[in-house]
């Protein structure tokens, strides 16, 4: 039998190198050859970065938590890296890792540290939940900022090489060529935009995706200069002051946004502070006043801990409010099909929405539709009542569950509530 099996082997592992010596013939005289060529001098044969990156960006997607930051990131970065795929999740990769390099390690630690104490653990946690958002957010203001101030060098240029070519195409396609830097792809599309077949649609496209209000002015202005040509105005020429003008108001906008940086440095962090002061307070008090530990073990104390943690909470929303400077942030999220249009389009919860929706024609609806165009919101009549029922919904689940569990803490209390005397100041 081990002869018969030895044989076998031996006959298989004859068969085995014939065959590859066949394909090998084959592969060499086929396209596979020409391909290994092609791609022999294209193959990185050391450790890269940016090979990296863009597998990192395809395992970041891939993650339920993690990919809403890595598409919130990405929305943002479309609009700087036009129609750049490669340079977008590039990107993204960086500002996430960066964000996950610093978080992950902080994360561990808190759980491990604080694995008895559930509320301070659940504490902790919300915070550097609030903190990955503030570095995401710092990350691609930094973009933004960068963008900006190159812009004030870019339209020195377009100046220069307007008086050299006096057209103001050539202008732009000239200051453009600089790879480097990140405005050149805005100089480069502004451009295509020139010279486009129907330059007004495109125009309109690009308005919907400049990175700021500085660059579609300088778009729209440069198109109407090319179309209509330029003039003098006290003997100089319009288009360069209007770009003139443009600088200026984009100086005064770097000067604000400094300020708001100066001012709102480190604040979002600071409002969230309160609650990591919660559990700390708490035990420094219980050590060394007796009679308060009644007090934080019954309602009282659980109904001032959560009006701490939404007052903090909101404090938090309206620090980044107030330090938005209307960069790229202001619409990054998938206004096209959101889950409320998904949800929406399901029959019975249709209905249900639809009674609660006022009639078409109606004064309510007017109102309703007028606030809606007010405050320029994305939301549709459907998806802003979808968000009411979806919050009192929330609401009353959260408000059963805060309520009974207070009610469980008066119980526990009572029958806990010690009855031997204290001294009102603990002492050793």
């Amino acid at each position: 039998m081990i002869f018969y099996i030895m044989g076998g082997a031996a006959v298989l592992f004859v068969i085995i190198i014939f065959a590859y010596f066949i394909i090998s013939k084959k592969m060499q005289k086929s396209e596979y050859k020409r391909i290994q060529q092609l791609q022999r001098g294209t193959k990185e044969h050391k450790f890269s970065a940016e090979v990296l990156l863009q597998k990192l960006y395809l395992t970041y997607i891939k993650i339920p938590f993690i990919k809403r930051y890595a598409l919130k990131i990405r929305r943002r970065l479309e609009i700087i890296n036009i129609e750049d795929e490669y340079n977008t999740r590039k990107g993204t990769a960086k500002i996430l890792t960066r964000a996950l390099i610093f978080l992950l390690p902080l994360i561990v630690i808190t759980i491990v540290l604080t694995s008895s104490n559930y509320l301070l653990m659940f504490i902790l946690l919300i915070f550097e939940v609030f903190m990955i958002d503030t570095l995401i957010d710092g990350s691609v203001d930094k973009i933004d900022n960068k963008i900006l101030k190159e812009q004030i060098d870019f339209f020195s240029e377009i100046r220069h090489a307007y008086h050299e070519f006096n057209m103001v195409e050539e202008a732009i396609y000239q200051v453009s060529q600089d790879d480097e830097l990140e405005i050149s792809r805005q100089g480069e599309k502004i451009y295509e935009i020139l010279i486009s077949d129907d330059p007004e649609t495109e125009l309109e496209k690009y308005y919907d995706i400049a990175p700021n209000s500085f660059l579609k002015e300088f778009a729209g202005i440069s198109y109407l200069t090319k179309e209509f040509g330029d003039r003098k105005v006290d003997g100089a020429s319009l288009y360069l002051k209007n770009v003139n003008n443009i600088t200026q108001e984009m100086q005064l906008e770097i000067l604000k946004r400094d300020k708001l940086n100066y001012v709102f440095q480190s604040l979002s962090i600071i409002s969230i502070a309160p609650i990591l002061l919660l559990e700390p307070l708490k035990n420094w008090a219980i050590s060394n006043f007796s009679f308060v530990a009644s007090w934080y073990e019954g309602k009282p104390g659980m109904i001032v801990q959560i009006l701490i943690l939404i007052l903090t909470f909101a404090s938090y929303i309206l620090v980044r409010k107030l330090k938005d400077n209307g960069s790229t942030g202001i619409n990054t999220k998938n206004t096209e099909n959101p889950w409320q249009a998904k949800l929406y389009k399901k029959k019975l919860i249709k209905k249900f929405v639809d009674l609660f929706i006022p009639k078409q024609g109606t004064k309510e609806y007017r109102k309703v539709q007028q606030y809606l165009k007010d405050s320029a919101s994305h939301l549709k009549m459907e998806w802003l009542y979808i968000n009411r029922i979806m919050m009192a919904i929330v609401t009353f689940f959260a408000s059963i569950i805060i309520f009974s569990q207070m009610h469980v803490v008066a119980i526990n209390y009572i029958y806990t509530e010690p009855t031997t005397d204290y001294d009102l100041i603990r002492t050793d």
